[in-house]
């Protein structure tokens, strides 16, 4: 069935599309039409009610992200977002990666070509990474996904945007201490406060997380700190600071497996993982200043700056030049101007603003040997890159119902290389990147609750510093250049008042030439890029809200996707019209949840994540799988400001075996990290 649907054209599906929007309005009264609340979107940056936003954005609200969730990987709350895909949530060391209708696909551990926003700091840095382990869930109030390519919105390496809010105590006053335990050594603690006095308000999280893992050589030991002040200064002007502390003393890495492996024990280690003692430890701390002034002249102004230091040291699961490491200097800075005019006699609300970011890393890398003794370094170099970006972007309402968006971003990206370890020849390089990126939608509010929209737009990726390794020696590869996509999207969005459920259907076609694929190097040797050629992304996503009963609801998510090489070749190999690897290209989520009196609930889960390749030749092929998930939980008021919650979960409640996470184009085989069975959590809470 999926690739029967697969195969209609865009004009049938479009004509499908419109079909159920008419049944929809069809079915629904002008009376419900007045009754439902409206809900800003904020990620798109011109903030906007969804109904009127011409992209594919979805919302994760503060009780699905809490709600008998252990909150420690972003996967628990993102699941239910169609076109994302995630995996690696059992090896804290590599981290999750995720991927948005198939941008970030390719990154061997954590992420690449996806931006991640926190209260408006820029967790991706200028060269397209993004580190995910300093994000807490547990103060985390609101998660936005913008389901598509935004460059025009956030430059380099936007094939698609989470943006995370986290608690500013003026809204969730209170404090709440929490603690949880689990299979596999699974123990953490959460002491939260805020609240409001006056002008000044705060709010502050502390966690503590301790893993010993499923697997050999996988335990996880995590202290993280988050905490915003606001103060209010009058005539609608505010200052908000933000610090987030992160002390992560050790993550162990057990690595991939090769399938013999796998079959003699789906909990070992790799060899090599085992004999070196594979892990890392990070030690990150980020300070960021927030302005805003709602009452700048006519319209509205912020300001916003952070500034970062990482200290980071890994080794790797291989014998060789793996002991990595730096010490990194990250900090930025945006302004936008916000404002609301006439165009004649149509009204034009519009934002302009310029971001700066800068990233500087110290790297070195050593030796080591069969037994795992550092030896000799073998690198020292100096990797800067520096971003700027100048944007703007309007809405032009043309008639009550119609509103036609436009948006254009110009972006300078600056790569740098300062070989410092001159044994192996100079290294030293830097490329510099000019990219304009544009968009136009067009949004048709036909009913209040119901909408229709068409929009296009560009995007752009460079290569991160590691994907800059030149096969001939020397400094950066002259042949590999960024990425380029052009994203075409059909949506429709709404609520059916008479059956009370809300649904999102959207169609996608995305076209990426010279994509960055990875290959190996002969006789397992470095891990390379190269502009592949061009690739292939369409499909349909739907996601449905339906409140069966007053205590009943049911949440679903679909996507039916192709994504495949149009042409792609190395000097031996063509892959064209392979499936591009690591991506299932079908999902699907449901979630059943009833909820009672006093907090009482109990919710059911079910996602099926069809096949995937493992390799570029898709020789290697990883089977489909089902899971379910249960959690349950209570609350008691043990006094007028004091109350009680407990709540236990179940993972893999059928004890499927499958895998976390698959290596792409893993070398020796070695492509699998077994996920595991079934997992049992529970956890206490307190609220005073």
């Amino acid at each position: 069935m999926p690739n029967i649907i697969l195969k209609f054209t865009t004009a049938s599906l479009g004509v499908l599309s419109c079909f159920v929007a008419s049944q929809s309005w069809a079915q629904e009264s002008p009376a419900n039409n007045t009754n439902l609340s409206t809900m800003e979107v904020t990620a798109p940056r011109l903030a906007r009610e969804l109904y009127d936003t011409p992209a594919a954005v979805s919302t994760i609200d503060r009780e699905a992200i809490a709600q008998g969730q252990q909150r420690a990987r972003l996967d628990e709350s993102l699941v239910r977002v169609p076109g994302v895909f995630l995996q690696n949530r059992d090896n804290f060391a590599q981290g999750q990666r995720i991927s948005i209708r198939g941008f970030g696909a390719r990154a061997p551990f954590g992420v690449r070509g996806i931006t991640v926003m926190v209260d408006g700091i820029p967790y991706t840095l200028p060269d397209g990474q993004a580190q995910l382990d300093a994000i807490d869930l547990d103060s985390a109030e609101r998660i936005e996904v913008i389901r598509g390519p935004s460059s025009v919105l956030y430059g380099n390496a936007a094939g698609g945007v989470i943006d995370i809010t986290t608690a500013n105590g003026r809204d969730n006053p209170g404090s709440s201490v929490r603690t949880e335990v689990g299979s596999d050594g699974y123990r953490k603690a959460v002491v939260q406060t805020g609240g409001a006095q006056g002008d000044w308000s705060h709010h502050v999280s502390f966690s503590a997380l301790n893993v010993d893992g499923y697997r050999e050589q996988s335990s996880t030991e995590k202290y993280l700190l988050n905490a915003k002040l606001r103060r209010e200064l009058g005539s609608d002007r505010a200052l908000t600071a933000i610090i987030n502390l992160l002390d992560n003393p050790r993550s162990e890495d057990p690595g991939a497996l090769n399938a013999s492996e796998v079959a003699s024990g789906r909990d070992q280690a790799a060899p090599n993982s085992l004999a070196l003692d594979a892990g890392q430890n990070v030690d990150q701390q980020l300070l960021g200043l927030q302005y805003e002034d709602l009452s700048a002249g006519p319209g509205e102004f912020y300001l916003k700056g952070f500034i970062s230091q990482r200290d980071f040291e890994q080794q790797l699961p291989y014998v060789g030049d793996s002991r990595i490491g730096y010490q990194r200097d990250y900090l930025g800075a945006s302004a936008e101007y916000h404002h609301e005019v006439s165009l004649g006699s149509l009204p034009l609300s519009y934002i302009t603003g310029v971001d700066v970011a800068r990233q500087d890393d110290e790297r070195f890398r050593n030796d080591v040997n069969p037994q795992g003794v550092v030896g000799e370094q073998l690198a020292e170099e100096t990797q800067t890159a520096t971003s700027a970006g100048v944007f703007a972007q309007g809405d032009l309402a043309l008639t009550e119902q119609v509103t036609l968006s436009l948006g254009a971003r110009f972006d300078r990206v600056e790569l740098e290389v300062d070989d410092r370890y001159q044994s192996d020849g100079d290294q030293s390089g830097e490329q510099t990147f000019n990219e304009w990126s544009g968009s136009a939608g067009l949004s048709y509010r036909y009913r209040p609750q119901h909408q229709a929209y068409i929009n296009t737009g560009t995007a752009f990726e460079t290569p991160t510093f590691s994907e800059f390794a030149n096969p001939a020696g020397g400094g950066f590869n002259p042949a590999v250049e960024p990425q380029k996509a052009w994203n075409r999207e059909v949506g429709l969005r709404g609520y059916v008042g008479p059956l009370a459920m809300d649904y999102d259907l959207a169609l996608f076609s995305v076209r990426v030439r010279d994509e960055l694929v990875p290959y190996e190097e002969e006789n397992g040797g470095r891990t390379l890029y190269q502009n592949a050629g061009d690739t292939d992304r369409d499909g349909i996503e739907l996601a449905l809200g339906w409140q069966l009963a007053d205590q009943w609801r049911l949440d679903s998510a679909l996507t039916l996707a192709r994504y495949e090489f149009d042409q792609f070749a190395t000097p031996t190999e063509s892959f064209g019209g392979n499936r591009i690897p690591g991506l299932p290209e079908q999902t699907w989520f449901n979630q059943l949840t009833w909820e009672g009196v006093d907090e009482r609930f109990a919710t059911l889960e079910t996602q099926y994540v069809g096949d995937l390749v493992a390799d570029n030749a898709n020789e290697t092929e990883v089977d489909s799988y089902w899971l379910v998930n249960l959690r349950v939980g209570d609350g008691w008021q043990l006094g007028s400001d004091t109350r009680l919650n407990a709540y236990v979960g179940v993972r893999n409640l059928l004890d499927e075996e499958h895998y976390s996470n698959v290596r792409l184009n893993g070398t020796f085989g070695r492509f699998y990290e077994s996920a595991p069975g079934r997992s049992v959590y529970g956890g206490l809470e307190v609220r005073f």
